[in-house]
């Protein structure tokens, strides 16, 4: 059977013959290497001018708004006339600006660059909800601002590539440049706002300085029902103001002191961290006395740990009570006679008790206080503490201003993956009073932001020479990623930092974290390693062999690596010259030879300037023909455009060789190469190939190139319809080894697709024994005495002798027969890793009749492991499908309920975590055998690898029983 599947395989794809073609033609091109240090050091220079150039565009708008408000004269009244500016939120097409004072109507355009509606000639202001838009404050903000728009025109002319570019204010008011709608009626017609510039992850990080906080909740008695809610409230509300550079921890006192969460100590105050604290606060109840003292000593005790990682910068305490006759002011005296704690003090609730305690406590220790009587105070009192530490970056002038680059986030315009450059912007005037005379103003004006778009910093690191499996990675001192091929957030309207760890990103790996902490410290190297690899589809695992070589980005606190495999250390780059060659090449790329070519497609790249990129093929390979016969070269990116017309002519010659050839018992053959070329033949299932004609996207085409068989591809398994999926066949690829010089290359892969019903028979007439008169003769055709079945490395059904089985092709087979399935794992023939999803989205968990509130499992990452030392306790490890934890986010629609029928399903979508299991061979045995008890009786199996594929074939006695009992609660079994 193994000899017939691979004879065929290897007739059928004519892989061998490819290989002669490309040597025949080495004229047509050459063969380079890749220079992964060079490499790495010419990106991250791209990358250190790309962001120096934002860095001196930013520098100059904050000594302009400095300059600009500090010239500024306060006005108490304005003429209707004197202030004029495009509110962001106006709907022009309902003429919400007529009759309205300070409104101006710009003139928008599409925008390629914003990829949305702009106005290059006016800036946009977005003014939050719940700030009056015509109080005195804001229309002086609105007066003096609006000079900015003349530099903000000015940087955009120096530098065509610009994007947004946003002064936030201390106030709450945003203005943005250029002007476009903050309300995109085609996209987002019912689109709620919440958006307050100062709760933006790049405004956070910008005004103020990083801080170690312990906030401190009263829990006596007194504090309970509406006053207890608007505590926690209060307290998820303080932890959204602090950033990755921040750490935290909250922990409730009566008569003694507790641990919302588990935290020992501080820790980072990151996306999981926090919503973990959040979760813990809902659970803190009121009960007993208030004893200050206590509360007080334990949060300086925890501020005092110097052996965990910290800030080391600003030192909080945020006490949240309802009041108190009690100072503790010998606790304050013993533990912060020096002042370098700073309390902060939130009197919640409408009560009589006497605040001046608590208000003493604040003021004598250089903190500030605050009332909260209801829920409208929370927002705006939470996050006012920020002016107060603002203080000392503006008396510390110079050594505050510097230059933060924030983590990677979803920009509130739509314009993607950004990162910000931020730069606090410091009011520059004088204030005189009685006390101190005149002196400088200590308070914080606002942040200037610039953004710089992810695709932006893609295009800095070349793509097409490193092959499908190479790839480029970033990351920042936090070890988040900034650049990584995984790095892909599914939920839309996510208002946290995108914050995903190296180590979350790929498979753990002792020498990786040696790595990642190697990039953090700024250092360069280079180390070869073993890894597994998971698939683009995530169905699978491979082994594979990367190198990794990283340095800094300098100028900025990023690390910049490049990961490759061994095959990907040189290239092919094609030859300009031979312009009948050419032509020829081009000529099989005609719509009209698809007969004779086979049905073609190409990968969707920016092969030139004005070529528009489509998803439908058939027009974009129109376009191609098109812009490539009327324009010059210089217009095109001649290396992208040489390499496909190159792999156009060499792959049309294999096609002429099947043409040559009948084969039995397959459906279709292809190949695809690393140029972009796929081609399917015959022609007439080529219109129903649903693989991605991008290769370097592509699941099957990667995950070929890191293995040295042929790879049996189970088809997706559809679990709602349950539709069989046999009939488009059972995809079989190979990488084409091409070895020129001693360097090997895979420039390409091909393949078949098999025709199930073909081989089935094939494969039961392999094992019939001739002559047979026992009970048992092989794998008949629905058996009643063996079952017999091949699945792929992933655990994936591909074959079977059973009919019963052949519309659940391509499904887990642990859901078709769950304790064989655990028993090919527990003898080894399987091994299996979990993984997680840590940019997941969700349904939102609805509320429980019952009385119990929702359960939630917080998953620890690796860097969790390795930065707090802690592991949740045992867990169940599910062995079939995926377990969604709900890790919930705050989005857009946080406090808000509607039953508005125009709001997107994605609106109400939750960031979770997902576990997935994935399956692989581990070892190099071939056979495998064991037994399965069955209650009263025992079922023997035995398994074997076909050589040169990735298939086991499994025979084991028919159970009749087995398929109908079928585990529906796949929790039910797990790992012995």
């Amino acid at each position: 059977m193994q000899k017939e599947l691979v004879t065929l395989a290897d007739t059928a794809t004519a892989g061998k013959s490819l290989t002669q073609i490309f040597l025949r033609n080495q004229h047509l091109y050459s063969v380079e290497q890749n220079d992964a240090e060079e490499l790495v050091a010419r990106a991250a220079r791209n990358i250190e001018q790309l962001l120096r150039k934002r860095s001196a565009a930013l520098k100059k708008l904050a000594a302009a708004a400095e300059r600009f408000q500090m010239e500024h004269a306060w006005k108490d009244e304005f003429e209707d006339d004197e202030i004029s500016y495009y509110n962001a939120k106006d709907n022009l097409e309902a003429n919400e600006t007529e009759g309205r004072k300070y409104r101006i109507r710009p003139d928008f355009k599409e925008d390629a660059s914003f990829k949305r509606l702009t106005d290059h000639n006016h800036t946009a202001v977005h003014i939050p909800t719940d700030i009056y838009d015509g109080s005195t404050i804001v229309l002086n903000e609105l007066n003096w601002t609006e000079a900015l728009e003349e530099v903000f025109r000015k940087n955009r002319e120096d530098d065509p590539t610009l994007l947004w570019q946003v002064f936030g204010s201390a106030t709450g008011l945003a203005r943005y440049y250029p002007a476009s709608p903050w309300m995109d009626s085609r996209k987002t017609p019912s689109k709620i706002d919440l958006y307050d510039v100062r709760r933006r992850p790049w405004y956070i990080q910008g005004a103020a300085s990083p801080k170690d906080m312990l906030i401190l909740v009263d829990a006596s008695g007194s504090v309970s029902g509406l006053t207890l809610k608007l505590i926690r409230t209060s307290v998820s509300e303080m932890l959204e103001t602090l950033s990755d550079d921040d750490y935290v921890n909250v922990v409730y006192f009566n008569t003694r002191v507790k641990k919302t969460a588990c935290f020992e100590h501080l820790v980072q105050a990151n996306v999981r961290n926090k919503k973990l604290l959040k979760d813990a606060v809902q659970n803190i109840t009121a009960k007993g006395i208030t004893n200050y003292t206590k509360g007080f000593e334990f949060a300086f005790e925890q501020l005092s740990v110097t052996n965990v990682s910290r800030a080391n910068c600003n030192k909080i305490i945020m006490l949240f009570t309802d009041g108190g006759e009690e100072r503790a002011q010998a606790i304050l005296e013993k533990y912060n006679a020096d002042k370098k704690v700073r309390i902060f003090t939130f009197s919640v609730g409408q009560h009589n008790y006497d605040k001046g305690p608590i208000q003493w406590m604040a003021c004598s220790n250089k903190g500030y206080f605050y009332e909260i009587p209801s829920i409208g105070a929370i927002r705006i009192n939470t996050q006012e503490y920020l002016d107060v530490l603002g203080r000392p970056m503006v008396l510390a002038d110079k050594q505050a201003k510097q230059i933060q680059w924030t983590n990677v986030y979803l920009d509130a315009l739509e314009l993607g993956l950004v990162i910000t450059g931020t730069l606090p912007v410091f009011n520059r005037t004088m204030t005189i009073d009685e006390r101190n005379g005149e002196h400088q103003n200590q308070l914080i004006l606002g942040v200037m932001g610039i953004d710089v778009s992810l695709d932006d910093i893609k295009k800095l690191t070349p793509r097409f020479t490193i092959g499908p499996n190479g790839y480029y990675f970033a990351i920042d001192p936090n070890g988040y990623v900034l650049l990584h091929p995984n790095l892909q957030p599914k939920n839309p309207k996510f208002q946290e930092p995108v914050t995903l760890d190296l180590l979350d990103a790929e498979f753990e790996n002792d020498i990786k974290v040696e790595i990642r902490k190697m990039m953090i410290d700024g250092e360069t190297g280079e180390r070869t390693i073993n890894t597994l690899v998971k698939t683009q589809d995530e169905r699978y695992i491979d082994r594979g062999v990367r190198t990794y070589t990283w340095g800094p980005v300098n100028g900025t606190d990023y690390s910049l690596a490049l990961a490759l495999p061994k095959y990907s250390e040189h290239f092919i780059q094609a030859k300009l010259g031979d312009d009948m060659k050419q032509a020829t090449s081009m000529a099989t790329l005609q719509l009209e030879r698809f007969d004779e070519f086979g049905y073609t497609y190409i990968a969707p790249r920016e092969y030139c300037k004005e070529l528009k990129l489509s998803l439908n093929n058939t027009q974009f390979l129109l376009d191609f023909n098109q812009y490539i016969d009327g324009n010059p070269p210089d217009t095109c990116n001649v290396s992208l455009v040489s390499r496909l017309i190159l792999d156009a002519g060499l792959t049309a010659e294999l096609v002429k060789l099947w043409n040559e050839q009948t084969v039995d018992g397959i459906v279709t053959r292809f190949v695809a190469t690393d140029g972009g070329i796929t081609r399917v033949f015959p022609r007439s299932f080529g219109e129903e190939w649903n693989e991605n004609p991008e290769t370097y996207e592509s699941s099957f085409y990667k995950r070929t190139l890191d293995n040295e068989i042929y790879i049996f591809t189970a088809p997706s398994f559809n679990t709602e319809s349950r539709e069989p999926v046999s009939e488009s066949g059972i995809l079989v690829s190979k990488a084409v080894d091409l070895t020129i010089d001693k360097v090997t290359l895979k420039p390409a892969v091909v393949g078949v697709k098999l025709n199930v019903s073909f081989w089935m028979n094939a494969f039961m007439n392999a094992t019939l024994k001739p002559n047979c008169k026992d009970e048992i003769c092989g794998c008949l055709r629905n058996d009643k005495h063996v079952d017999c079945v091949i699945l792929d490395d992933g655990g994936f059904l591909l074959m079977s002798n059973q009919d019963e089985y052949i519309t659940l092709i391509g499904q887990f087979f642990g859901e078709v027969d769950p304790v064989l399935m655990i028993n090919l794992v527990n003898t080894s023939l399987y091994s299996f890793n979990k993984t997680y999803d840590f940019q997941s989205v969700c349904d939102p968990e609805k509320d429980s009749k019952a009385a119990a509130g929702p359960r939630s499992v917080y998953v620890p990452t690796i860097a969790d492991l390795l930065s707090i030392g802690w592991w949740a306790s045992s867990a169940a490890w599910s062995i079939l499908q995926q377990l969604f934890y709900g890790l919930i986010f705050p989005n857009l629609l946080e406090a808000v309920e509607s039953a508005d029928e125009d709001i997107p399903d994605a609106m109400f979508k939750e960031s979770c975590i997902t576990e997935q299991t994935q399956y692989f061979f581990d070892n190099d045995e071939r056979s495998y055998s064991g037994v399965l008890d069955c209650g009263n009786c025992s079922r023997m199996y035995r398994a074997e690898k076909l050589p040169n594929t990735n298939l086991p074939s499994i025979h084991h006695p028919h159970d009749s029983g087995a398929l109908n009992s079928r585990y529906k609660d796949t929790h039910l079994w797990t790992l012995q």
